[in-house]
């Protein structure tokens, strides 16, 4: 074998290397490529309680309850077909508000319950999946212009 074969050998066996590595990386990581679940979404693919996710859709009207202590919350997140009872213990987002778009992020319960830790109150649907907003769209949750445009608020770490 000469040096030129040996030099185009090792070059491809290093590409196939590279190749393979890169298909397992996104294999393991496919599931968790995802910003968040819709309510939906999160019924149909069955995650068991105890695992870490975002939730995201439009706060439902007339669900939001605050108990005495001033901080915890509940209420219901609705993609327009599926909605899901969540409880939030912190100081919410000034842009949260019943009908406003949000992502939760924390973890089922068994009882079905989203417990989150973090809140993130969004001024559009620009973030949320097509089919989300389509689905909204349809339902007359959501309309074009009815909100101001603009980035997602992350409440700071320091108030949570």
């Amino acid at each position: 074998m000469t040096r030129k074969q040996r030099r185009l050998l090792a070059v491809v066996a290093g590409l196939s290397l590279f190749g393979a590595s890169v298909a397992m990386v996104l294999a393991a990581f496919s599931s968790d490529l995802v910003f968040f679940y819709s309510p939906s979404g999160l019924i149909a693919r069955d995650i068991a309680p105890g695992h870490r996710i975002r939730i995201g859709g439009i706060v439902e009207r007339h669900t939001v309850v605050r108990e005495d202590d001033g901080k915890t919350v509940a209420f219901r997140i609705t993609d327009g077909k599926t909605n899901i009872a969540v409880t939030y213990t912190g100081i919410l987002p000034d842009l949260f508000r019943e009908g406003q778009g949000v992502v939760a992020e924390g973890e089922l319960l068994p009882d079905g319950i989203f417990a989150a830790s973090t809140i993130l109150a969004k001024h559009d649907a620009k973030y949320m999946p097509p089919e989300v907003a389509e689905e909204l769209k349809k339902t007359g949750h959501w309309t074009e212009g009815s909100v101001p445009a603009g980035r997602p608020y992350v409440m700071p770490a320091a108030v949570r």
